[in-house]
């Protein structure tokens, strides 16, 4: 009988450990694939006033991203402020952020974390 109460916590804890490692890490609310950026709201709240921010000059809007919902936009409708289109093709993408408010008010601000490439990437650098 001793054994086999022994045994169940060990079986328990195997099986949250398979669980666990079979599990698919969070995904970034900000993924870019290509020439397009998908967001995510994972939030139970929705987010009005939405403003993204491409390299801290380029802008897009939306009025709103419900509660578990996704906004889809291509980086090409980013613009400047005297009109320039961002180029995905020629820039590259070093900050990216979205700034937007909940319905009672309170802040959103998420900052999408790039990897440092390179030798920073490796050595430990700036980022």
């Amino acid at each position: 009988m001793i054994v086999v109460v022994s045994r169940i916590p060990f079986a328990a804890l195997v099986l949250a450990a398979i669980a666990l490692g079979c599990s698919e890490p969070p995904r970034d609310p900000m993924t870019l694939e290509g020439n397009r950026l998908t967001v995510d709201n994972r939030t139970s709240r929705d987010w009005n006033n939405v403003e993204i921010w491409l390299n801290t000059h380029y802008r897009v809007t939306t009025p709103s991203i419900p509660a578990s919902g996704r906004f889809q936009v291509y980086l090409d409708s980013f613009v400047a402020g005297f009109g320039q289109r961002f180029d995905w093709r020629r820039q590259q993408i070093v900050d990216l952020r979205l700034v937007a408010k909940e319905p009672d008010g309170k802040a959103v601000e998420i900052k999408k974390e790039f990897a440092a490439s390179g030798l920073a990437g490796i050595l430990g650098g700036k980022k």
